[in-house]
């Protein structure tokens, strides 16, 4: 059986000699795990670009008869060009880091509609974004979470559960003034959930901590969230 979707592509592995593994976000049948042939030849030059993270595709699909697994794409085209993302060294650093937290975050194999349309249409704003794109990654990850089911709507909210959490994994009796000093990024949560456009982070060694707690606070939430790689390549590129 063969469907028709738009898709996501959150990552790839090599397979083979000339393929592919590809976990992408579909519109109508949520991850799926394809294998894509011959991609990787050097003829036809380029296909290879069209499973660069976050790109995105109209698929041409098999959909997998009783349980899920390994699947192929009968077709596959670029759906939406890029202007930016693929070109502009801060912004595709980004797109790696949030492509590896989505990853990790979503994984149901089913339909979600609204889900989908966010990340499509943060994806498209992101491309052509040219004032605060910086702190496009800290306002993508609140808003995802609400989407996710873990939202909030104050920093408090978010910096009270790390918090929490940072003292239930310490010894008892333990200070923990660096759980504490997580107050200070109350205010500039607060801006980024309610007013993005006129946020006050100062600088990428504050991005790079709220980005850390952000990150922390998803693992709270998220089973088998583990560590995510691309943060530390990020946050030099944000330095």
């Amino acid at each position: 059986m063969l469907i028709k979707t738009r898709g996501i592509v959150l990552s790839y592995l090599k397979y083979r000699e000339t393929s592919i593994i590809t976990r992408v976000y579909t519109e109508r049948l949520g991850v799926q795990t394809y294998v894509v042939n011959g991609v990787r030849k050097a003829k036809p030059p380029g296909r290879i670009a069209l499973f660069q993270p976050f790109t995105l595709l109209e698929l041409v699909a098999y959909v997998a008869r009783g349980s899920s697994g390994l699947t192929r794409l009968s077709e596959f085209r670029c759906a939406e060009p890029f202007q930016t993302l693929p070109y502009e060294v801060a912004k595709s650093s980004v797109v790696l880091f949030l492509s590896e937290v989505v990853g990790r975050a979503v994984r149901e194999e089913e339909q979600n509609e609204p889900l989908f349309q966010f990340l499509h249409d943060s994806i498209l704003a992101f491309d052509l974004q040219k004032a605060g794109a910086e702190n496009f990654a800290l306002v993508f990850l609140l808003e995802l979470a609400t989407y996710l089911g873990f939202g909030i709507s104050s920093g408090g909210e978010l910096t009270d559960q790390v918090i929490m959490a940072g003292h239930a994994a310490t010894a008892p009796g333990a200070t923990g003034p660096a759980m504490l000093r997580l107050r200070e990024f109350d205010h500039y949560f607060d801006e980024l959930l309610h007013d993005p456009a006129s946020s006050t982070v100062p600088n990428g060694r504050v991005r790079h901590e709220l980005l850390n707690v952000l990150i922390r606070y998803y693992q709270l939430h998220v089973e088998q969230m583990g560590e995510i790689r691309s943060l530390e390549i990020l946050s030099e590129v944000l330095n």
